[in-house]
């Protein structure tokens, strides 16, 4: 009994995990994992219908199912009210998120009270709306200010050309506008702990989804004031933040010594990686860490200026730093390549 019942929990949380990607075909998608008939899969479906896990649309032939909320919360907070981040967060925010493993609460308190610092230390809005969101399967979580916006105060503080190059800079860590209080790590380990981060602010929209080798822009047609951070988190993931950590840590200090640049960030629109400038624009910075790994996922081509300027001519005034490349096709391949051998001929 204790196996079977082990067995057909297994099943509703697949069912659960996979219902957003297959709204229409759940029950094909389960049957054929699985290996039992739809029948035995429909008597799952009802349960978490029963249970207001999953809520169905539609007639028998043509029924979809998603997942159904059931905790919906927002409140607004004035920022110059003295606002802190951790009593929002004891007071309010841990108590809707319920109980969750621990793994998954310590994520979620550092992402949260991460990105809720942001917006009452960098924003200099005038309030800051919370929305959370919470079904049987994950949690999502919406800070939204209306300040200055992340990527224009970026771009204004660090004098830089446009909002998708602050976007650049945040990807590869390190970065902050305030270095006295701030070590600029927030951002950047918030992105890489939740199963989807993103921000909107100005006319930009960066991502970075868990297990994707990117982080993306896009570019929005009615540019906005003040800065949307949106999380979200399975609550079954096994995931830690020490994991996370270590990923990007080294040595016996901890520091935050290895950083992925995704290369992609570094040109606008649809331009080629040909130039030294362009070079230089994905270079800054990441002489602060001791291992960089430029990820040319999403990148066909690269010129010999720009490849020249990343491996030979970087490499040169920095011996001590590690520089590797991942994701490279074979045309890019051959450029870095160009670029190592008259390194070593020289």
């Amino acid at each position: 009994m204790v196996r079977l019942r082990a067995r057909g929990e297994e099943i509703r949380r697949f069912i659960l995990a996979q219902v957003d990607a297959h709204p229409a075909d759940i029950g094909r998608v389960a049957s054929t994992h699985f290996g039992i008939t739809r029948q035995a899969i429909n008597l799952h479906l009802k349960k978490l219908v029963d249970q207001q896990a999953l809520e169905p649309e539609g007639s028998t032939k043509n029924r979809t199912y998603r997942l159904q909320t059931q905790k919906s919360w927002q409140k607004s907070y004035v920022l110059a009210s003295g606002l802190e981040e951790d009593p929002v967060w004891r007071n309010d925010i841990a108590a809707q998120l319920g109980d969750l493993p621990d793994n998954v609460m310590d994520i979620w308190h550092y992402g949260f009270t991460e990105m809720l610092n942001n917006s009452i230390d960098h924003s200099e809005g005038k309030q800051v709306i919370i929305e959370l969101q919470r079904t049987a399967s994950d949690a999502q979580i919406l800070i939204a200010d209306d300040g200055e916006g992340i990527f224009r105060r970026i771009q204004r503080l660090l004098k830089l050309e446009d909002e998708r190059h602050a976007i650049l800079e945040l990807a590869k860590g390190k970065l902050t506008t305030d270095p006295a209080n701030h070590t600029g790590e927030g951002i950047y380990f918030s992105s890489r702990m939740f199963d989807q981060f993103a921000i909107l602010s100005g006319g930009v929209y960066f991502s970075h989804e868990f297990n994707k080798p990117e982080d993306w822009i896009m570019e929005r047609e009615t540019p906005k004031s003040g800065t949307t951070v949106f999380m979200r988190m399975t609550h079954n993931s096994a995931r830690t933040v020490r994991q996370v950590f270590d990923k990007y840590t080294a040595g016996e200090d901890f520091g935050f010594k290895k950083t992925i640049v995704p290369v992609n960030l570094a040109r606008y629109g649809n331009e080629m990686l040909v130039s030294r400038s362009q070079g230089k624009r994905l270079l800054a910075r990441v002489d602060r860490f001791q291992i960089v790994i430029f990820d040319f996922e999403n990148v066909d081509r690269i010129g010999q200026a720009f490849a020249d300027e990343v491996f030979r001519v970087f490499k040169n005034k920095h011996p001590e730093m590690q520089l590797h490349f991942i994701n490279a096709v074979p045309d890019v391949q051959d450029m870095i390549i160009r670029a190592l051998d008259v390194n070593e001929a020289g």
